[in-house]
């Protein structure tokens, strides 16, 4: 019998005992006619192929290494419900699956999302059978419609320039979960470091009303808080004060348990979860801060490619291993590029005390088009609900670099109305509402990209930076179109990019002028960070990249994560105290 890829619960912020993991082998096939509703795909015992879950059909992993253009693609796969399931509730969940997506349970249409990087849940009981059960899952996908979120997907056949391998399909776990009709739903995090105060808003199905809650918070499995509510409504509140005190740091992610219990009519569910006691603020004066204290942001661009998985890690180590590189290069965190990375490797952020930014995939959409909105805001809204009480991430960044499209600007009001968005959602963070291109002037930061690669030249575009002043290349490009307010901190959110290519490949690409050796890559590496930590003005800066992806050949490792150079010779150099934080 063959393993079960990528095993392990996905969700660590929200784990029952009663989950069944679904990846693995499933019917598969590819109806680029579009033919198969027209047909009932859904109705089929079988389908023409088969395919490893949860990696895409353009992956090696998923044994099927298809790379062209999918129009659609179409997934069964057999249920066996565990008889001890028996009057539960079960909930099907599709991590995330690219990008218009059908869910049917014995031919019977479920639900139908939209968004490539959102997380699928819906109740398939009642179309459930006493007879064999089986899911079908139907999936459309067109990154040239302009009206999609696709990110560095290629809109080519190939792949070019800063452009990958696409994503069709389930790219995400596929698993059951049984739970009472009166459950937990979900959980939302508010912290007051000061006072050791955490305040809970916890969501709860509507059969759970007139039962109650209790919220246990444990460290290293010692209870250091308690609260319990009467279900007056379909959310509870409590505030849990703690008798313990571990703030949540950059390099030290002291994690506290949480376990929900809620009781109804004889009925328990019992849901864990965890937290990070840890505020963050953003101020021109004091910089970035975590718990009051200036950290200056060591960013490492990451993309979430992988040379086998496309957009899906092979496994839980290699998650692990990505961001303990970035460490042990001497970065504290990431920009997570154009991409929506899985809970668990937000879990492991948030135990290793790595600080990330939270973007979309914004790529691929129109953004010049107003009504564009409507596809961009409902998955949006559903990344900043999933991942907002993760202590690793520290902002939220839903554009980059929107450029003009057939000769027109990005709409102003789409990126005002995400940023207000985004604020009203979550009032704890920061919002970088276009990263490197066209801000408003609703953003909590100046954020720049500058590939320059003389570091004289690099220092001198941000000497002025704080009186609002800047030179850096894309106000160069595009005279009279970038702003820098004065009055906001400066993140200069892409730099260096440095080409240093370790194969054969002559398609391969970096930025500026390749370096000959080790010793003038670190001496061009060197002098770009200096100029950036010197400026008392910069309060975090993000190079580019954590590892090569395909043709771009700019990483500090390779694409199968090999060192390019010796980790201990980048961190020498950023480790450096930065003049903010001095």
């Amino acid at each position: 019998m063959k393993s079960i890829p990528r095993a392990e619960h996905p969700r660590p912020d929200r784990k029952r005992e009663t989950w069944l993991s679904l990846n693995g082998e499933w019917d598969f096939e590819i109806d680029n006619t579009l033919a198969g509703e027209r047909e009932g795909f859904e109705k089929r015992a079988s389908l023409a192929g088969r395919i490893t879950v949860p990696f895409c059909p353009e992956s090696r992993l998923s044994g099927v290494g298809h790379t062209d253009f999918m129009n659609a693609v179409w997934y069964r796969k057999d249920l066996d419900i565990p008889a001890a399931w028996q009057g539960k509730r079960i909930l099907l969940h599709i991590d995330a699956c690219d990008y218009r997506t059908a869910v049917y349970v014995n031919a019977t249409l479920i639900t139908i999302h939209e968004g490539g990087y959102t997380p699928i849940v819906c109740d398939i009981t009642d179309a459930l059978t006493e007879k064999k059960d089986y899911v079908t899952v139907y999936a459309k996908d067109d990154v040239c419609a302009g009206r999609q979120l696709s990110g560095k997907q290629s809109r080519r056949p190939e792949s070019f320039s800063c452009f990958y391998t696409r994503t069709t399909g389930i790219w995400q776990s596929v698993w059951l979960e049984a739970v009472p009709a009166a459950h937990v739903a979900s959980y939302k995090v508010l912290c007051n470091v000061s006072n050791g105060i955490v305040s809970l808003e916890i969501p709860v199905s509507e059969a759970a009303v007139g039962g109650r809650l209790s919220v246990r918070a444990l460290y290293k499995e010692r209870e250091v808080g308690f609260a319990s509510a009467e279900i007056l409504a379909r959310s509870v509140s409590v505030g849990i004060r703690l008798s313990e005190i571990h703030p949540w740091e950059v390099g030290r992610g002291r994690l506290y348990d949480l376990e929900f219990t809620l009781e109804k009519d004889g009925v328990t569910d019992v849901m864990d979860g965890y937290f990070g006691l840890r505020e963050v603020s953003l101020t021109k004066a004091h910089g970035l801060a975590i718990n009051g204290k200036t950290v200056f942001g060591r960013f490492v661009l990451d993309q979430g490619f992988y040379p086998d998985g496309v957009y899906t890690a092979p496994s839980d180590e290699a998650l692990v291993f990505d961001i303990k590189a970035a460490l042990a290069c001497g970065f504290n965190g990431a920009r997570l590029h154009q991409k929506v990375f899985e809970p668990r490797f937000l879990y492991h952020a948030d135990r290793l005390g790595y600080m990330v930014w939270g973007e979309a995939g914004n790529w691929g959409l129109d953004h010049t088009l107003p009504e564009n909105l409507y596809h961009f805001l409902p998955e949006w809204i559903e990344e900043v609900e999933r991942d907002v009480s993760h202590p690793s991430l520290i902002g939220w960044c839903p554009f980059n670099e929107t450029w003009d499209i057939g000769g027109k600007p990005p709409c102003p009001p789409l990126i005002d109305t995400v940023y207000d968005v985004t604020k009203a959602i979550d009032k704890t963070r920061p919002v970088i509402a276009n990263s490197g291109s066209f801000p408003t002037s609703r953003t909590d930061a100046n954020d720049f990209h500058d590939y320059e690669q003389d570091p004289a030249a690099l220092r001198e575009n941000f000497k002025d930076v704080g009186k609002g002043i800047v030179n850096d290349q894309i106000s160069r490009l595009y005279a009279g179109r970038q702003k820098c307010h004065p009055h906001l901190p400066v993140f200069v959110s892409e730099w260096g990019g440095i080409k240093w290519v370790m194969s054969e490949d002559g398609a391969a690409w970096g930025y500026g002028k390749d370096v000959a050796s080790e010793e003038e890559f670190f001496a061009r590496f060197g002098g770009l960070c200096d100029a950036l930590l010197e400026n008392r003005d910069i309060f975090g800066f993000c190079y580019t990249q954590l590892t090569d992806i395909e043709q771009e050949q700019n990483g500090l490792l390779t694409y199968d994560r090999r060192f390019k150079f010796p980790p201990e010779r980048y961190r020498a150099i950023l480790s450096k105290k930065a003049a903010i934080e001095e």
